[in-house]
Parts: structure tokens; C-alpha cells; sequence
């Protein structure tokens, strides 16, 4: 008999710089930016979608196994695409994150906005002109976001490690757009395993030193 168990990861997100994950929506209003952050719905307040963040972790192990689709880890922990033959669920089921209640409270308390709006420029390199003027919506830097991430294992094995070198990686590069541009900087905190502190597990990660796959 397989032997099932569901771990549950959970802390914050802290944007460390300016935030930009994209809306989908391209159509600019009068006082609006061009290129607004996603917001949730009922509340107009700007949350991560699980789905950028599976995404972005996902790439990037991908990136840290050679660049290879069906690495054992990586189809292990995020699955495998239906257009294989012998198609693997994802063990990792990633959470949408909200603003947490303590960064709500300090933004109203200082009746500040959560987004500041960033004006973008395309240097021309044969002109050195500035071009094409964009304003870019970002989640403020200090903002705090509640993290969970449901782990699936089987048997005695244990992927936590893997799951943590994997989010090291995302510390180490940018969520969401414009990263190369010093966008997208986040840090994990408060990290807990089944409400067991692990905060320091994943501070100790040093994934170029010593490989977790």
C-alpha cells in the first residue's frame, strides 16, 4: 500500500523591490496607468497568483537541471505536460497570496497606496533619446504577502529540501516582469513546515555551493 501525506508550507512573501505582475489589460483609462499590476476583484487589492509563481519556480529549476523539460525533479514536483505519454500530477499546489493583515493595517495607518506608478523610457542607441514613455504600476517595496504551498508525498520520500533549493533560486532571481531591470526582488520569511519552523533550513540554502538535486 502506497503511503500518502500532505505537508503544508506556509509564511510570508516580502517584496523587497518594486512588484509588476501584469493584468492582461491593455486598455488604458483616463488617470490610469498603461500597464497595471493584477488586483483581486472583490477587494481592488494587488495579490501574487499562484500561477506566476508555480510558473517562475518552475523555470528555474528547469534552468538549474540543464534546461531539461523532463528532469526527474522537476516533473516530479510540478508534473508533466498532457502531451506526454506517461503524464505525472504535480506534487506542489501553490496558493494565490493576499496582502497579509499586518501590511493592510500599516498602509492605512499611513494613508499610503499599495501600488506606486513607475515611469518607464526606451533609450534609442543610436539617438541616446528617450522613447516611447510608459507609466508601470508596482507593488509597493515592504509589501507583505501570506504564503502557503501544499506539498504531496509518497512512501518515506522527502522532496522538502528540493521544494526550498527551488524557492532559494526565486530569491535569488525576480518574480514577475521586468527583471532584469531590478523589478521583482522578493524574500521568504516566517517560514513554517506543518507549523515546525524552518526559516533557517531555507536560509542555508546555497544552491551553486552545494546542489539540492
Amino acid at each position: 500500500m502506497i503511503k500518502f501525506e500532505m505537508k503544508m508550507i506556509t509564511g510570508k512573501i516580502k517584496v523587497v523591490t518594486g512588484l509588476h505582475i501584469g493584468s492582461g489589460n491593455t486598455e488604458m483609462h483616463i488617470g490610469g496607468t498603461d500597464n497595471p499590476v493584477i488586483k483581486n476583484a472583490a477587494t481592488n487589492e494587488p495579490y501574487i497568483p499562484g500561477s506566476s509563481l508555480k510558473g517562475k519556480m518552475r523555470s528555474l529549476l528547469r534552468l538549474y537541471t540543464g534546461g531539461n523539460d523532463n528532469a526527474e525533479i522537476v516533473v516530479k514536483l510540478f508534473g508533466s505536460s498532457g502531451d506526454q505519454k506517461d503524464v505525472k500530477p504535480a506534487r506542489l499546489s501553490f496558493w494565490d497570496c493576499f496582502l497579509t493583515q499586518g501590511w493592510k493595517e500599516t498602509i492605512n495607518k499611513k494613508q499610503m497606496l499599495y501600488t506606486e506608478v513607475k515611469m518607464e523610457n526606451m533609450i534609442s542607441r543610436i539617438t541616446g533619446t528617450a522613447e516611447h514613455p510608459r507609466n508601470t504600476e508596482r507593488v509597493l517595496p515592504g509589501s507583505e504577502f501570506d504564503f502557503k504551498l501544499t506539498v504531496k508525498q509518497y512512501d518515506d520520500e522527502n522532496v522538502i529540501p528540493q521544494v526550498l533549493g527551488t524557492m532559494k533560486l526565486l530569491e535569488m532571481d525576480a518574480l514577475g516582469g521586468s527583471g532584469s531591470r531590478g523589478y521583482g526582488r522578493v524574500k521568504f520569511e516566517e517560514l513554517k513546515l506543518d507549523g515546525k519552523d524552518i526559516q533557517a533550513d531555507l536560509d542555508a540554502v546555497k544552491p551553486f555551493e552545494n546542489r539540492f538535486v
